[in-house]
């Protein structure tokens, strides 16, 4: 028989002649970058070393010299592990785990068996009448605020058009995040149309953006850079040099400034941040457009992940991405003219009153999903469950604000904390599944944060003020001429 052994990869050939080599811990740690990636998934050992053209992109180097057992159950069907066998090289040494005590393999083993459970419990199906629901529900509030512009003269009502049209888009985003988190469809492909729908023809952002942002997000939430020029962190924590979400982030201004930044500008907006928080939100909307053109034109990328994914992979639905960005934009041209009958004042003031709108809402919900909670190095990052527990908070009713509404506002991120443990689970079975892990957090002492829309907005502000504090109080000390 004769074995033909990629180049690239020399140790395949253990694989191809059946004998198992073995790799402790601290071998696999060593292969921690995109150019020299090895994984673990059930103790077995995997090199994916520049392996772009993985079908969920980038994400996949987030867990580098790491084991990815988690976040891959996380994040695909049973059928999906066919496709890693060829990048087989051996086993891991389960005895040089030694950074594992007894505890934490039988808590591992326990949240494992807690997701086994949901399955035969039937959480990951979804009720199609629901999202067909949901669908038809936000189709209408787009045909509402087109009428409101269509058949009516009054600056009042085209101001509501303008507001109910930036919640039609927020409330866009949901349905796009559970398509493309394929709670709706078990097919990817179907589920992959619908975030282009959503995505691309209704909201005017990039599947595939979208897709490499929100995959590393969800691979390691709030997960700091290794240093200011990597992308092996959270890429919503990315906010720099505008917001900084800990010491350690805000320290980075140094690399800022020697990249030609100003650093009196970085100062002010780390100073300040706690005010600019809101009015940074609003104009959320206008960098997500952009970046998502960007992509889908092939003019950019927004990390050098995203950047090598699309040279080496490619845009997944090219013409589908583009004609979706574009139908979009044209449709939105056309509303925003009153059909024609708009000053470009007026239009202009539809336009940013939606747009700013939509960004504030959004952003809203994201930040108090998990701005504010814990943050990690890489090196420092604990187990799967921990992380994403320790990072999310879930918003519940409070304040004068009912739980139906706090439930459709948040698109069912108000249980950020579960949805991140079991991103596939359809948000309509996120209720059932969220009394077992709070249960579960119980049974083994793990910190489950919730917060309602007014205390949650308190702790994200007390928190940026808190990182300003400490920020200035070294920055002076450092540089007490500046």
């Amino acid at each position: 028989m004769i074995y033909i052994i990629p180049l690239y990869n020399p140790l395949t050939f253990a694989a191809a002649t059946n004998e198992k080599k073995k790799f402790t811990w601290q071998q696999v740690k060593e292969h921690s970058t995109a150019e020299d990636a090895w994984v673990v998934y059930n103790n077995k050992v995997y090199d994916v070393s520049n392996w772009y053209e993985h079908p969920g992109g980038a994400v996949i180097f987030t867990h580098a010299g790491d084991d990815m057992t988690d976040i891959f159950a996380a994040f695909h069907a049973p059928g999906s592990y066919s496709a890693m066998k060829r990048f087989y090289i051996g086993d891991l040494d389960v005895s040089s785990l030694t950074h594992k005590t007894p505890e934490q393999f039988a808590f591992e083993k326990g949240y494992r068996r807690l997701r086994t459970e949901l399955i035969k419990m039937g959480m990951f199906k979804s009720s199609k009448g629901f999202y067909a629901y949901k669908c038809t529900f936000n189709m209408c509030m787009w045909a509402l605020a087109c009428a409101m512009v269509y058949l009516s003269d009054s600056k009042v009502v085209h101001f509501a058009s303008a507001c109910l049209l930036g919640l039609f888009w927020q409330q866009c985003g949901w349905l796009a995040h559970d398509f493309l988190h394929h709670q709706v469809f078990s097919q990817r492909k179907y589920g992959d149309l619908g975030g282009i729908f959503w995505g691309n023809l209704m909201q005017g952002y990039s599947m595939q953006w979208w897709k490499n942002k929100h995959n590393g997000h969800h691979a390691v939430p709030n997960l700091e850079n290794s240093h200011p020029s990597a992308t092996d962190g959270d890429p919503d924590m990315d906010t720099m040099p505008l917001l900084a979400w800990s010491l350690k982030q805000a320290r980075s201004f140094r690399q800022l400034n020697a990249d030609g930044n100003d650093s009196a500008s970085v100062k002010f907006f780390i100073k300040y941040q706690a005010f600019t928080y809101f009015p940074i939100l609003l104009l959320a909307r206008l960098s997500w457009l952009n970046e998502s053109a960007k992509t889908a034109f092939n003019l950019g990328a927004s990390s050098k992940n995203a950047q090598i994914e699309l040279e080496r992979k490619g845009l997944q639905y090219p013409i589908l991405e583009k004609v979706g960005i574009a139908l979009h934009h044209a449709w939105v041209l056309v509303l925003c003219s009153g059909f024609g009958r708009f000053s470009f004042l007026h239009g202009l003031s539809y336009f940013l009153v939606s747009t700013c709108g939509c960004g504030l809402f959004l952003a809203l919900v994201f930040g108090l999903g998990h701005n504010g909670m814990a943050t990690y190095d890489a090196e420092t990052r604990p187990d799967f469950w921990k992380l994403q527990v320790t990072t999310s908070r879930n918003i519940t009713a409070g304040h004068g604000f009912p739980k139906f509404f706090v439930d459709w506002l948040c698109g069912g991120l108000q249980y950020q904390v579960d949805h991140h443990l079991f991103p596939m689970i359809p948000r309509h079975n996120l209720t059932q599944c969220h009394e077992l892990v709070v249960s579960f957090c119980k049974e083994w002492g793990v910190k489950y944060h919730e917060a309602d829309l007014v205390e949650g907005t308190i702790e994200v502000l007390e928190h940026l003020q808190s990182v300003s504090d400490d920020f200035m109080e070294e920055f002076v000390t450092e540089f007490p001429a500046m």
